[in-house]
């Protein structure tokens, strides 16, 4: 046990780094998130633990678009060219898709049923422990939304969780929710790393 303290696992959770939040002709735009893309690349390349990445994959009509009563505009429908992952993204390992069956997939751990209010766990849990992982690192998109649930969760779930600013940028639906979403998960024992 003491061996296993003293050589601690890191996963890079890379979330949702996909062409509708990661180019400009995306349905929700980041805006830089393209410039997050070889940020990332290089920690991929530097990573000496399991890449896992994230992906929205919704159907076409979901309780979670706005044209069915939810927040946002209608983006990452699955099998389309906005789901896809952006084309200069490294992928080197799982990909744990979210929202699959019209949920609030905000978190890579989880997903809500927008209209019950039931949670699900997806498998990224599951991956981290076949890996015996003990740190994540986050980054991707965005980071007031699926970076700061994900790091949440994280903590939740009893990893060492940093996040890095310089890999995410926040969509802020409402002004200055990128910083208040800073605030939170410094408040949850998230360390979030440059800014």
């Amino acid at each position: 046990m003491a061996e296993t303290m003293d050589t601690p696992v890191r996963a890079l959770i890379v979330v949702d780094v996909q062409n509708d939040f990661a180019d400009p002709k995306g349905s929700l735009y980041v805006t830089g998130g393209e410039d997050t893309v070889p940020v990332i690349n290089t920690l991929i390349e530097q990573a000496d633990g399991p890449v896992i990445y994230t992906q929205d994959w919704h159907p076409p009509v979901t309780p979670h678009f706005a044209t069915s009563g939810g927040v946002w505009p209608e983006h990452c429908v699955r099998d389309t060219w906005g789901a896809a992952l952006h084309p200069d993204l490294i992928v080197d390992g799982p990909v744990v898709r979210k929202g699959t069956r019209g949920e609030d997939g905000y978190s890579g751990f989880t997903m809500r049923d927008p209209e019950s209010g039931e949670t699900s766990m997806t498998e990224l849990v599951d991956l981290l422990q076949a890996s015996e992982v003990t740190e994540v690192t986050v980054v991707g998109l965005a980071l007031d939304v699926c970076v700061k649930a994900t790091a949440l969760d994280a903590i939740a779930n009893e990893f060492d969780t940093r996040v890095l600013l310089e890999a995410c940028r926040s969509v802020d639906l409402n002004e200055g929710d990128g910083v208040r979403a800073v605030d939170e998960m410094l408040a949850h024992g998230v360390d979030v790393v440059g800014g």
